[in-house]
């Protein structure tokens, strides 16, 4: 289930943040101390910001936002992120997310484009990039490796 970020979730946000399986791709986790000094009581509360709920837990986070500075086939596109912890890993919950909150972003912005950037060796995020489809728009070198940049075409409101 998506839902709104909220106060039980700081803990979740932490183990996501200082994680380093979750960061292997993301240039290495955060310090869990400056996390615990620094992380608001609510994290990540915007439209476009969800927590992944399983069970009444925070399983992961989706993010849609327009990013402020990017590559220029970017430039005004809304940008899908996605973390999640290593034990949902491996059971469908990152697609079935994504999904969902592509749906809802297509209902709050019809006909608006998405794309996603993954390193090409995360093999499970490139996967997740065509399963949600996603195709390919560049690669290009950044942070020391190989980056993929997708975008899925927008979906036009029916008449």
């Amino acid at each position: 289930m998506l839902r709104e970020t909220e106060a039980r979730d700081r803990t979740a946000f932490i183990e996501l943040l200082a994680s380093p399986e979750v960061h292997t791709y993301l240039g290495g986790p955060r310090p869990r101390d400056a996390l615990e000094r620094e992380l608001p009581d609510v994290p990540e509360r915007w439209p476009g910001s969800f927590a992944v709920d399983l069970d009444g837990a925070m399983i992961g986070q989706i993010l849609l936002r327009r990013p402020a500075r990017h590559r220029p086939a970017v430039v005004g596109k809304v940008d899908l992120g996605y973390l999640f912890l290593p034990r949902a890993w491996g059971f469908g919950y990152a697609a079935e997310a994504c999904a969902a909150a592509l749906g809802w972003f297509d209902h709050v912005l019809p006909g608006e484009p998405v794309v996603l950037a993954t390193q090409t060796a995360n093999l499970g995020s490139m996967r997740l990039a065509a399963k949600l489809g996603f195709t390919e728009v560049e690669r290009f070198h950044a942070w020391d490796a190989e980056q993929w940049l997708g975008t899925r075409s927008p979906v036009t409101p029916s008449s």
